[in-house]
């Protein structure tokens, strides 16, 4: 296409896939950034720019589950360069996407203080003791709160999806985001904000991810139902964003040989989207540019039918 700047990644360039996608399948979950070729984009745009910071998040602290690496690594870095200290939760077996995370951060944004948070979030005693570690950290102050962890994994029928994936799926997506934010809301003072990261899935129902799609259909309730039940009371914003395909560890470690080999150029935008892209989202809800949007779903999918 010759009417594309020259400035634009090839990652943002419609028809784009990942070379030899389907030969980056990863065994284990949640899947690690460190081994995907490219390497997601945290924080160069669709012009081939990079993102620029304007203090919107000076003083603020947040929390991100699930922050070493994909979605969760780039609203760290664009929080951090925004001003905001975080603490990034990720599960301990991602402790080098996790480092890779923190030192990226220091290169970028060297004022922000960064804290690893290292916690399993599968059973309320996990989520629990997260919530202690947030809460040290913070001084019992806590702006910003992001339920970003989750997981996935493709199976074609209904008949062959085993009920301890069924269990395991709810306990890390949704579960999980009851436990932190039921514990966390205490110690968010007015003008906080809390983002789930949801999915497109429960807006248009994927085939092959019953359980997964069942799970951010529930966030989507929960944020509505919990925005309508404190903004007024406590003064606390709850949003969701929605994303698409996104270049993320959790594709190749979770999907078919086919869906990956199809992963994004079925968007009508003609290409998966970037984790950036989906960051950007997440630095609007959590800044007082957003004080009148609450109970909303941000779609970031590049007009995907799954």
């Amino acid at each position: 296409m010759s009417n594309i700047p020259s400035t634009v990644p090839e990652e943002y360039r419609p028809g784009f896939l990942p070379p030899s996608i389907a030969k980056q399948a990863q065994d284990e979950l949640p899947g690690k950034q460190i081994k995907l070729n490219p390497q997601p984009l945290d924080d160069v745009l669709a012009d081939g720019s990079k993102y620029k910071a304007a203090g919107k998040l000076e003083n603020k602290r947040a929390a991100i589950t699930g922050g070493d690496s994909g979605i969760g690594r780039a609203v760290a870095i664009l929080f951090a360069l925004e001003g905001a200290d975080v603490l990034i939760n990720y599960h301990p077996s991602e402790e080098e996407d996790a480092q890779n995370t923190k030192a990226y951060i220091a290169k970028v944004a060297p004022k922000a203080q960064v804290e690893l948070a290292p916690q399993d979030l599968r059973d309320e005693k996990g989520a629990l003791e997260l919530v202690e570690k947030i809460k040290k950290w913070s001084g019992n102050s806590l702006d910003i709160l992001v339920n970003n962890a989750a997981t996935q994994q493709e199976v074609e029928h209904i008949e062959d999806l085993p009920s301890e994936q069924w269990r395991h799926v709810f306990d890390v997506n949704i579960h999980a985001i009851f436990y932190l934010t039921k514990n966390l809301i205490p110690i968010m003072p007015w003008g906080g904000s809390i983002i789930n990261n949801a999915s497109i899935n429960p807006f248009v129902g994927h085939p092959k991810l019953l359980d997964y799609t069942s799970t951010k259909g529930a966030i989507v309730g929960f944020t509505r139902a919990l925005s309508n039940q404190i903004v007024k009371e406590k003064g606390i914003r709850v949003n969701a964003v929605c994303p698409g395909p996104i270049w993320t560890p959790l594709i190749p470690a979770t999907m078919t040989k086919e869906s990956l080999e199809s992963f994004g150029p079925s968007t009508a935008i003609g290409r998966a989207g970037q984790p950036v892209e989906v960051a950007t989202a997440f630095v609007f809800l959590a800044s007082v540019d957003s004080s009148y949007f609450t109970a909303q779903c941000f779609h970031v999918n590049g007009g995907s039918a799954y």
